[in-house]
């Protein structure tokens, strides 16, 4: 076994620990998670992946096997990371590489868990449309987690492999990016809605499925008369899968321009979409609040499209991860401060 399957193994076999661990001490009664419950578990993620950050940064080369230069070289070289490998010195060239790993690391999972913030809302739109119970929503974000983690691994490991053989992808990353970023400005203040009775999934579903008309408590499958039917509960659940797919498109793409290790950008995904996941019961009553967050986003998204696009130039002239890294949290802190400095009239607001 590789070492790179051997560390993805591990990782997997981890998330699934934490996961079992949020299902089994945080949701043992069918109630809705409290703020207490979901401000222990957000910090439990935080600390968590900083914890990985700080792995990373001193062991991140056990990942790929490094032991000697010309494995470091390779891995330098097919990664693309920006560091200058100090000839002869083996040691200080591995300690730079692992530096840059974690920093790599934090930004991507800084883009990702800003991104997703957005997410929080058209979750909100789905739960509020559908008439979902509070108490219902751990369990349709738990189950959530792991169809998005199958997708995130697709996406992420193809993506790198056609980055690789075809550098020219990152110019139409890049592109679509900033295509991205002007699109969420332009459209900042427009307010979505969901018709459960039109919904392409609800439609599809009812259309080649046996389809319960109503919520039978937390339970996705029913059997009515010897008949077994899906319940809107597992349709509200497809429904989400289908939305992390879209958010997938933007966010992985914009961490690719952070790094192009497959397996940071995976781990940074993963990472944020469980802290998202769990920072979501202390965000839906006041994500409203943030007025100039989505001007924040397209801001930071036609940042990363510019990176990508203007990447061997911004290499040359040292602009590194750990600049990205002060540009994105600026961005996204001058965002909050000003809608908070600035709160405008009352926002829309969606009571789940």
């Amino acid at each position: 076994m590789s070492n790179e399957i051997f560390y993805l193994s591990g990782f997997l076999i981890f998330i699934v620990a934490l996961l079992l661990l949020d299902l089994g001490i945080f949701n043992k009664k069918d109630a809705a998670v409290s703020l207490q419950q979901a401000g222990l578990m957000s910090v439990l993620i935080i600390l968590i992946s900083l914890g990985f950050y700080i792995l990373l940064t001193y062991f991140g080369h056990h990942i790929h096997g490094i032991s000697s230069m010309a494995r470091l070289q390779e891995i330098v070289a097919k990664h693309q990371h920006p560091i200058k490998i100090v000839p002869g010195n083996l040691e200080h060239s591995i300690m730079l590489y692992d530096k840059n790993l974690g920093l790599e690391f934090l930004t991507g999972y800084v883009v990702e868990y800003a991104l997703s913030i957005d997410n929080i809302f058209v979750i909100l739109l789905v739960f509020s449309g559908f008439g979902v119970a509070p108490r219902n929503y751990h369990r349709v974000l738990f189950w959530g987690i792991f169809g998005a983690i199958v997708m995130r691994f697709l996406f992420i490991f193809i993506g790198a492999a056609l980055i690789q053989k075809f550098e020219w992808i990152m110019y139409v990353f890049g592109a679509f990016l900033i295509y991205t970023g002007i699109k969420m400005y332009v459209d900042r203040n427009k307010h979505e809605k969901i018709d459960p009775q039109h919904h392409p999934v609800v439609k599809f579903a009812t259309k080649h499925f046996k389809v319960h008309n109503r919520f039978v408590g937390n339970k996705f499958f029913v059997v009515i008369d010897g008949v077994r039917k899906i319940t809107p509960l597992l349709l509200v659940l497809i429904i989400i899968e289908f939305t992390d797919l879209i958010f997938a498109v933007d966010s992985i793409p914009a961490i690719f321009s952070i790094t192009k290790d497959p397996y940071i950008v995976f781990f940074s995904n993963i990472f944020a979409i469980i802290g998202l996941r769990s920072m979501f019961f202390l965000l839906a009553g006041i994500v409203d609040k943030f007025r100039f967050l989505k001007v924040g986003l397209a801001v930071l998204l036609t940042f990363i499209g510019l990176k990508m696009i203007f990447h061997h130039y911004l290499d040359g002239i040292g602009f590194g991860t750990s600049q990205s890294l002060i540009v994105i949290v600026s961005i996204l802190f001058l965002s909050v401060i000003i809608s908070l400095l600035l709160p405008g009239k009352k926002q829309h607001k969606i009571e789940p």
